[in-house]
């Protein structure tokens, strides 16, 4: 694709996949448009902050979005909300899959030429019965699938039914994303936790992969010629007990010593659901959250190792930078982070 005749418009560009996106895109010497929200904080974008068109528009608001998608020619779409609180299923329904119909119609009727979305591994749908999962994996109805898995798979549903129409479309579905960021909110919380001292590890297995390997993937797909496709992002499959170790090893602390069974992640939700009904107080797990914590499945990766001659940092180099930049940030009043791209353009 030529640069200078590009327009890259970044939904969800403050966020954690997103910042580290434009960031990436802005190394590369892209022009870049990017969504916030009036009051999204911009830590994770500073460096590149005065090299992005900044656009204040959410994805449910057609009228505002339609100024945004004026000169744009690609659209990488990682807007999106993740809950497992019973509370939030309207606005998952809202941002994921109603703010994805929104961009995919106005990217067709913009004449967009590629659509690249972050939809999530849990679009694949969970159940027990099949605990291996691969891109030709379809959609399960399962008591195993959360709202979020829903509002994936249906947002999903929405790019494929634009590419029908004629939109060139890509579809990433990162398992775990880790990596530098608010250290009070998703995967860099859990270091912030095990720092203090975090007593609980459940049994569970699944995915991880680094914020910029996926932000890398994301781009060498724009770069392409790819569409139709989707691809799962997936570094390695490891035990939320390897992991947490791996974090306390990396911060010199040590590691969570309460195995959480199934049967006592049972207890766990419940207990946390009586004390909001009884005290008003916000859960520490809900029911979905603490089943998936106990649920265990395995993401084959071939599909992206065999394109692009792509490779994964490992878990241990990105628990270990991760780790690096908290103790970093624990001396700077918890100032958020983001991990740094090797090389001139980014690549590995």
């Amino acid at each position: 694709m030529d640069k200078n005749n590009s327009l890259v418009l970044v939904t969800g560009g403050t966020g954690f996949l997103g910042s580290y996106l434009v960031r990436l895109l802005v190394k590369n010497g892209y022009k870049v448009r990017a969504l916030r929200r009036r009051e999204s904080p911009m830590d994770l974008v500073q460096e590149a902050a005065d090299q992005v068109e900044w656009a204040e528009a959410g994805v449910t608001d057609v009228v505002a979005l339609e100024d945004t998608f004026r000169g744009v020619t690609h659209v990488m779409h990682c807007a999106a909300i993740s809950s497992f609180h019973p509370k939030d299923a309207q606005r998952l329904k809202n941002i994921n899959v109603d703010g994805t119909r929104n961009m995919v119609n106005l990217a067709l009727d913009f004449g967009i030429q590629k659509f690249i979305h972050v939809s999530s591994i849990a679009a694949f749908g969970r159940a027990k019965e099949r605990p291996r999962l691969d891109e030709t994996s379809k959609w399960v109805q399962s008591k195993s699938n959360t709202r979020y898995a829903v509002s994936k798979y249906l947002s999903e549903q929405e790019v494929w039914r634009a590419h029908a129409e004629g939109l060139p479309v890509a579809i990433v579905n990162p398992s775990v994303i880790l990596g530098s960021g608010f250290w009070d909110a998703g995967s860099p919380r859990f270091f912030s936790q095990i720092d203090q001292g975090l007593k609980f590890w459940p049994v569970g297995r699944g995915g991880f992969v680094d914020a910029r390997d996926v932000a890398q993937f994301m781009l060498y797909l724009l770069e392409s010629d790819i569409s139709g496709e989707r691809y799962i992002l997936n570094a390695q499959n490891a035990s939320f007990k390897e992991l947490f170790e791996l974090i306390a090893i990396a911060l010199g602390t040590k590691p969570p010593p309460i195995k959480v069974t199934p049967l006592l992640a049972e207890v766990a939700w419940r207990v946390e659901w009586l004390k909001e009904k009884l005290l008003g107080m916000e859960p520490v797990v809900t029911k979905e959250s603490a089943r998936n914590s106990v649920s265990s499945f395995y993401y084959e990766n071939a599909k992206s190792l065999s394109v692009f001659n792509f490779k994964y940092r490992s878990l241990e180099e990105t628990v270990r930078e991760t780790a690096l930049q908290f103790l970093e940030a624990k001396k700077e009043g918890m100032r958020a982070k983001v991990l740094p791209f090797n090389g001139v353009d980014g690549r590995r």
